[in-house]
């Protein structure tokens, strides 16, 4: 049976509901009975029934001797009033009432879907440099905080429902963010070791910090969500007598950075520069002494021969004298002219006339040829600019490939030694011939054999 139905102390039904359109708490009283009137404003008649939108929930409060108890009833819901839908109210209903007596509850609407917007204003406070504590210059903080309600449960134990005025809940929030704007404006220069009259700038950092330091005071003083928190604007009395001392401040030290970073960086160019001239004589002087090398080889190699008939003469000579040996008297004391020896040294002589003559054309050839040996070509090298940079060096055959690759056009800046500056590639005559389109008939295809016939267009 329901609690609520017909009894012998009838009096009409109550639909009890909330038809506020703006509203955080709202307090139901039956019709015609005003706040704190008579205990009537609390009475709940038989077949009430009871209607909770989606997005709200209704919180029945039942006073009794040992403390207070509580039903929610979260939306949507639009039933009859019965003990099933209640598990408090089940508990303490008695006897005591018969059914003959409307039943005391307060019943209070919560609404958990609005998002309370809330804007507050820092007036102008004084701020510090850290730079120069004792310089205050006065600033000023706007901005909004967003709330809404959502631990309900926890909502009513710290705020009381009865008598709760929403104006003044929000005045409370507004204090409690001033102050906390206030706190981490005026500490933040000197935790983040920024200049005052650069914290405009700084308008994010502030707000993360202000959102990281009230959350919680929001959340655990006054039960509800803090759902955004944003700082519109910071603004710095520029009328201020020290800001103008701090302002000159802060730009000389921006101007002696920006100058000692441009000292750096026009060391790095230089440090750059003198580098690549390095690198370049020393490529410079490798590739001298390899060209020094290979003609001093040359030269070896064409002078060999003649080192080589040198000896061999010095050998023929030491043979003729033993030849003019060989002529004279045989035997031991003897005198007169040896026939045979003679023959003998004839012969050898010719022999050796022969090799003798054999060695000196050899040599006359050897020498003939390094005489028509031209000495070995100069190499000639580029170096190719790209985005601002140098690299390279680069011979034609490789400046070559670059063009095909589409490395390389006419517009890229060279550079040789021997060249005043950098110049494009188009313009220099030794290059030019690379980006010359190709003669007709000295493509990939051969032009047709004389008396052939052409093949059919495609």
């Amino acid at each position: 049976m329901g609690l609520f139905g017909r009894g012998s102390g009838g009096g009409l039904m109550n639909v009890i509901r909330c038809d506020e359109q703006d509203y955080l708490v709202w307090k139901w009283r039956p019709k015609q009975q005003e706040a704190n009137s008579t205990s009537r404003e609390n009475s709940i008649r038989w077949g009430s029934s009871l209607r909770v939108k989606d997005g709200e929930v209704a919180v029945f409060v039942y006073p009794q001797k040992d403390g207070t108890l509580q039903d929610f009833i979260v939306g949507p819901f639009d039933q009859t009033i019965k003990t099933a839908n209640f598990p408090v109210l089940t508990n303490i209903i008695g006897a005591a009432f018969g059914g003959d007596s409307p039943f005391q509850a307060e019943v209070y609407f919560i609404n958990l879907q609005q998002n309370n917007q809330v804007r507050f204003a820092v007036p102008y406070f004084d701020a510090f440099d850290p730079r120069l504590p004792d310089h205050g210059v006065p600033v000023a903080v706007r901005g909004t905080m967003t709330f809404n309600i959502t631990d309900y449960q926890n909502f009513i134990k710290l705020n009381r429902l009865v008598n709760f005025e929403k104006e003044q809940f929000v005045k409370q929030i507004q204090d409690a963010v001033r102050r906390n704007v206030k706190s981490v404006v005026m500490n933040l220069p000197q935790e983040m070791g920024l200049p005052l009259v650069q914290i405009e700038r700084q308008i994010m950092e502030v707000n993360d910090r202000v959102v990281e330091k009230i959350r919680p005071r929001i959340e655990g003083d006054f039960g509800v969500n803090l759902k955004a928190l944003d700082i519109s604007a910071i603004e710095i009395d520029k009328e201020s007598p020290y800001y103008e001392d701090l302002r000159q401040l802060t730009a000389g030290a921006t101007a002696r950075t920006m100058q000692a970073q441009t000292d750096v960086n026009i060391q790095n160019l230089k440090d750059t520069q003198r580098i690549n001239a390095q690198n370049m004589e020393e490529t410079m002087r490798m590739q001298r002494e390899e060209a020094q090398r290979a003609q001093r080889l040359q030269t070896e190699s064409n002078f060999m021969g003649a080192f080589s008939v040198e000896q061999q003469a010095e050998v023929l000579k030491a043979a003729a004298q033993g030849l003019g040996n060989m002529g004279g008297t045989g035997g031991e004391g003897g005198g007169g002219m040896n026939p045979a020896g003679m023959m003998a040294g004839m012969m050898m002589g010719g022999a050796m006339g022969q090799q003798m003559a054999g060695m000196m054309n050899n040599m006359g050839q050897t020498m003939q040829n390094a005489m028509n040996t031209p000495p070995p070509m100069p190499t000639v090298q580029y170096y190719v600019g790209v985005n601002g940079q140098q690299i390279g060096p680069f011979t034609v055959p490789q400046l070559t490939q670059l063009v095909q690759n589409g490395q390389l056009t006419q517009q890229s800046l060279v550079w040789k030694q021997g060249m005043a500056g950098w110049e494009q590639a188009g313009n220099i005559a030794e290059l030019a011939t690379l980006f010359a389109p190709p003669m007709p008939g000295t493509g990939a295809t051969p032009p047709p054999m004389p008396g052939s016939t052409p093949p059919p267009m495609p």
